[in-house]
């Protein structure tokens, strides 16, 4: 798992090498184990290396005979099986990235469409004069471009481009209000004016530094559910989840997981005890002395029943005010979510520890129906239903200057792309929160908080074999008796009872809320104080939000975290100022 970036000029001429070793130099953190460049014509390429496949020969850029040259931020699972059907060709090294730069020289920028994994490959074909960019079907791995006057660029962050000088720190307006009320942005377009995302499973081709052309590649399934008996679902979901799990743990460096004790990350847990000779290395984080549930006591009874080697840390309050500024300029493509702080913790326990490698439960609750909403989504309104995300974090607040709703314009066009032929009610949902919440929130997420400490994030539900089971299941396997994920519930049942899968579940929480409180009038007229947040807000309402707060987990704190989180990320990455102390050390900087 690597940072990669690169620049294709317009004129032909070749970068300028202090711009490729700024892009270097903003990516170090993703790659601590080497650094590599190439550059030929008008293309420069860069890419900072955290090695986990071929230890020993896997650097990059990996070239192939005739000059294309291929870098890489990707781990390729299915590597051992493409090199097995090659028999014809000449490998250089035994990395998993190399057999993708021969596809390309087969297929062309069809090449993706054999791999399985997670991804974001850059590929120079200097022969035909272009370059190719392919970023995974689910967009676990993050590319970025930018089209300027000079020419075409992209990196694996944004801040990348921003630190090397080739887009101006400027926040996209319809952005701003985007992030606000859902905590992400949605689709192409990120909260940055001139950077752009690859959207997930996308292709593109670039000739002269301007776009040529575009392709895709779906994550889930076509068509509505299989008709499949409830004995022939459990059976291929086994195999699918146990094939998923085999192949995530290809690894030439030290491996664990993030165990929740919840249904998805215990599922991952009953599968690695299987498959592995020696006990799961597992870590949990959790929150002491406040009112919001803690996970520790489960997760530590479910790795018990497993034999995994346990590990948990406690994020507190102190944590919360020291961490926070360094965290929220990880998260430099903007993800307002409070997950971000213990994954943050967890990821920095896991490199202490001497592991590169986490697997993670993400993407089980979207493929197999797991969150409530899901359930009111396909409901008659008459009988409760409601759309997701009908309602913005501060709607009703009055806090907003532009309290319009075009902030749900993206959000929109995920639905309308949703509905499609043959899906039911229930798929359509899982297809929004796939399109958009998943890459730009909990995947972004799982990406910055890992790759800050040089810690690479696999996702086994988010292959496409499980999906072609998990999304294809009929309703009723996957929603019944008023709970979501129900074939996976019955099936983790099975093989790890003391997980109590079919206990409600819990939703997530972290107490900002209660921390916020406490110093909520000495952290307002901070915050309100910030360029970004005074913007955005009618005068005098964010000092009454924060006084206001209770320590409940309402609107109210929901609305007041993601405002602190804002002005956090605007100083960091529209203002380009450095983290200054705690968070009171560093808004009052900004004064």
């Amino acid at each position: 798992m690597c940072g990669i970036a690169g620049i294709m000029t317009a004129d032909g001429r070749p970068p300028e090498d202090e711009v490729l070793s700024l892009l270097s130099a903003a990516l170090a953190h993703r790659g601590p184990d080497g650094r590599g460049r190439h550059a030929e014509g008008g293309v420069g390429m860069i890419q900072t290396r955290l090695a986990i496949i071929d230890l020993e020969t896997g650097d990059q850029p990996i070239y192939a005979p005739g000059g294309a040259a291929l870098v890489a931020n990707a781990e390729i699972y299915n590597y051992v099986e493409l090199r097995a059907g090659m028999t014809d060709t000449d490998f250089r090294t035994r990395s998993d990235c190399e057999p993708a730069l021969h596809l390309y020289l087969r297929h062309g920028p069809d090449f993706a469409r054999d791999l399985r994994g997670m991804y974001a490959i850059a590929i120079h074909d200097p022969g035909q004069g272009r370059l190719v960019l392919a970023r995974d079907p689910f967009g676990i791995k993050p590319l970025y471009y930018a089209e300027t006057g000079a020419g075409f660029a992209f990196a694996s962050e944004p801040r990348a481009l921003l630190e090397a000088g080739l887009v101006g720190r400027s926040l996209d307006p319809r952005a701003r209000g985007e992030l606000l009320q859902l905590q992400f942005t949605c689709g192409r377009e990120t909260a940055f004016e001139g950077i752009s995302r690859l959207l997930p499973g996308e292709t593109m081709v670039v000739e002269g530094g301007r776009i040529a052309s575009r392709s895709r590649l779906d994550s889930l399934p076509a068509g509505g559910p299989e008709a499949w008996s409830e004995p022939e679902a459990a059976r291929l979901l086994n195999e699918a989840l146990t094939d998923s799990v085999t192949i995530h743990q290809r690894s030439d460096v030290p491996y664990g997981m993030f165990l929740s004790g919840g249904v998805d990350s215990s599922a991952i847990l009953a599968l690695m005890r299987e498959l592995n000779a020696e006990p799961v290395r597992a870590f949990t984080a959790g929150f002491g002395g406040t009112a919001v549930h803690d996970e520790r006591d489960h997760a530590r009874a479910v790795a018990a029943a497993a034999g995994a080697r346990f590990r948990s840390v406690e994020f507190g309050e102190a944590d919360f005010w020291r961490l926070l500024p360094a965290i929220t300029r990880a998260m430099d493509d903007p993800a307002a979510d409070y997950a971000i702080l213990p994954t943050y913790k967890l990821a920095a326990l896991a490199r202490e520890e001497g592991l590169k490698v986490i697997l993670t439960g993400e993407g089980g609750d979207e493929l197999f129906a797991g969150y409530g909403r899901y359930r009111r989504a396909r409901r008659w309104r008459l009988f409760g239903g409601r759309p997701m995300r009908r309602d913005g974090a501060f709607d009703g607040l009055g806090i907003l200057a532009d309290a319009a709703t075009h902030w749900r314009a993206g959000y929109a066009r995920a639905e309308a792309d949703a509905d499609r032929p043959g899906r039911t009610a229930l798929q359509a949902a899982q297809a929004v929160d796939c399109a958009d919440w998943l890459p730009n929130d909990l995947l972004t997420k799982l990406d910055r908080c890992l790759m800050a400490h040089g810690v690479e994030g696999r996702t086994p539900f988010l292959d496409p074999r499980v999906a072609e089971v998990a999304y294809r299941l009929p309703d009723r396997l996957k929603v019944k008796g008023g709970l979501g994920k129900w074939l996976l519930r019955r099936w983790l049942h099975e093989r790890l009872p003391e997980a109590r899968p079919f206990t409600a579940k819990r939703g997530f929480t972290v107490p900002v809320g209660g921390w916020m409180a406490g110093r909520g009038r000495e952290l307002g007229p901070l915050v309100a104080a910030q360029p970004g947040v005074a913007e955005a807000c009618l005068p005098g309402t964010v000092e009454s939000l924060f006084a206001s707060l209770d320590g409940s987990a309402g609107k109210p704190a929901r609305a007041a975290w993601i405002l602190l989180f804002f002005a956090l990320w605007h100083r960091a990455l529209i203002l380009g100022r450095e983290p200054g102390g705690d968070v009171f050390e560093t808004l009052a900087a900004s004064r």
